[in-house]
Order: C-alpha cells, then sequence, then structure tokens
C-alpha cells in the first residue's frame, strides 16, 4: 500500500496528467489525445458503440465523432473532478472520475450535458503515465 506521500503524489501526477488529455482533446488534438492511451488501449464514450481500440482506432473514432460539429463554432470542455484512485497490486491504477462536458456557442449560455463516470485503467510505460482503458458511463442513460 502506497505511503500517504507517495498517494498524494499520484493524485497530483494523475490530476496533472487529466488537465494535459482534456485541453488535449477539447482542443482537437485527437492524435496526440490517442497517445496518451496504450498502443493497445481502448477507449469506450459513446454509449452503444463498440469501444475504439488501438491509438490509431481512437484518434480515427474521435475524428469521426466530432465530425457532427463541422461548421458549428461549438467550444466543448471536459471537466474532471471527484477523482477516485485505487493502486493495484500490479502497479496500475485504477481512477473513477466525475466528469461534466460543457458546450458553448458564441453569444450562447454554457451547457452542461452529460454529466458521466469515467473508469480508467492507468499504467506506466517507460516511466511516463497511459491509460491502457477508459469507460465513460453516461449519467442520463439506464
Amino acid at each position: 500500500m502506497p505511503t500517504t506521500q507517495s498517494r498524494t503524489d499520484l493524485y497530483a501526477e494523475v490530476q496533472q496528467f487529466y488537465a494535459r488529455q482534456m485541453q488535449l482533446l477539447d482542443g482537437g488534438a485527437f492524435e496526440a489525445y490517442a497517445d496518451t492511451f496504450t498502443e493497445d488501449g481502448e477507449f469506450r464514450h459513446t454509449p452503444g458503440r463498440e469501444p475504439a481500440r488501438t491509438r490509431a482506432g481512437i484518434s480515427t473514432e474521435l475524428h469521426e465523432f466530432h465530425r457532427r460539429f463541422d461548421g458549428d463554432p461549438v467550444q466543448r470542455r471536459h471537466w474532471f473532478g471527484m477523482i477516485d484512485l485505487e493502486p493495484q497490486d500490479d502497479g496500475s491504477v485504477r481512477s473513477t472520475v466525475y466528469a461534466l462536458v460543457i458546450t458553448t456557442r458564441p453569444g450562447g449560455k454554457p451547457d452542461i450535458a452529460p454529466s458521466c463516470v469515467v473508469h480508467d485503467v492507468l499504467v506506466r510505460v517507460d516511466g511516463e503515465l497511459l491509460n491502457r482503458s477508459r469507460r465513460v458511463e453516461h449519467d442520463q442513460l439506464p
């Protein structure tokens, strides 16, 4: 079991990882976002769809998903909070996070939807923190 100091360091590291990762996503840097996953990473973000697998698959999935915003001057921001970390015996970390997606259009008010719970498995590869898997559950769905 990690010491209090090492858990504090891990929490800060994961929070910084998420800040960088979400800024890449919100900035449309989908290839760089996909690089925050392991080569064989898995990403399930849309209910009812198969997960994207591999970095190339994650990047392709995100490009396809965001085509629906072509011609729409929308800005989307992903907000992660209430991060709960569970270090595992194999060195991985299970992370459960509350996520809000805030959508804003010029002249409009921010719209917060969806509200989600994100389940990640984080691992170290060559000392770098990466996502091995991400599963997003939308609160509005049964």
